[in-house]
């Protein structure tokens, strides 16, 4: 198989939008090597016919290690999915240090990380794409999740700047926002989606597609971007 498919390595897959990214990537032809924590996106994608490990996005060894297996199994790399959760949750000034320093780590520093490892081997195949989950907030920032808010809009700025050095060398990177998520959105309560557009949340399965769009060839010319998956909440225009 190695070098004939397009490979897709998942870091956080395990869950939420990271899981459904690793279905709809492998539904999509791309071959899968999925990390998470927990060791179930490793065993989402063997069910998969893909491989995986368990490990953290906040390790320089996981993340070698996930980047390795991608390598030795498969022959290549085409596509990145760097997912994570949600830092800290409080008030501003009542978040501690390590607060602000574990967001950073679980944020920007898993994307700057893993962009140091995986560039070799995009610039040596010539492309490549970088999709990072983000959140809705990073440029209307939420009080409830201040940390986030902070950490995210410094990733779209690193988005930018890397878009702009490797974007010459045909790789790319840009960040899915998405709004209020759920596995299934049937169950979301229609008070707590009052004021989104459409009315009703997404489902992970939909933020996935638009995951599956940018590490594909389908968004060839699309790099340094943010895209709101959000119904119409953000008010920027």
């Amino acid at each position: 198989m190695a070098g004939l498919e397009k490979v897709a390595v998942v870091v956080g897959g395990g869950s939420g939008i990271g899981a459904a990214s690793v279905e709809e990537l492998a539904a999509s032809g791309f071959r899968i090597a999925a990390m998470s924590p927990s060791g179930r996106a490793a065993d989402l994608a063997r069910r998969l016919g893909g491989l995986g490990l368990a490990g953290s996005n906040r390790s320089t060894d996981d993340l070698q290690a996930i980047v390795d297996l991608a390598m030795s199994a498969y022959g290549r790399i085409d596509a990145i999915v760097n997912c994570t959760g949600h830092p800290a949750k409080g008030g501003i000034l009542e978040l501690t240090d390590q607060d602000w320093l574990d967001g950073l780590e679980l944020c920007l520093l898993n994307v700057v990380r893993m962009a140091r490892l995986v560039t070799p081997h995009l610039r040596e195949a010539g492309s490549g794409s970088i999709v990072n989950i983000s959140t809705s907030s990073p440029f209307e920032p939420n009080p409830a999740y201040p940390v986030s808010a902070t950490i995210r809009a410094g990733l779209a700025s690193f988005t930018k700047l890397y878009a702009d050095e490797y974007g010459p060398q045909g790789i790319r990177m840009n960040n899915v926002l998405p709004g209020f998520t759920k596995p299934d959105p049937s169950t979301v309560p229609d008070e707590w989606t009052s004021r989104i557009p459409l009315r009703r949340a997404a489902s992970t399965a939909e933020v996935a597609r638009v995951v599956r769009f940018l590490a594909s060839d389908e968004s060839s010319y699309i790099t340094g971007q943010n895209i709101r998956v959000d119904g119409g909440s953000s008010r920027a225009v």
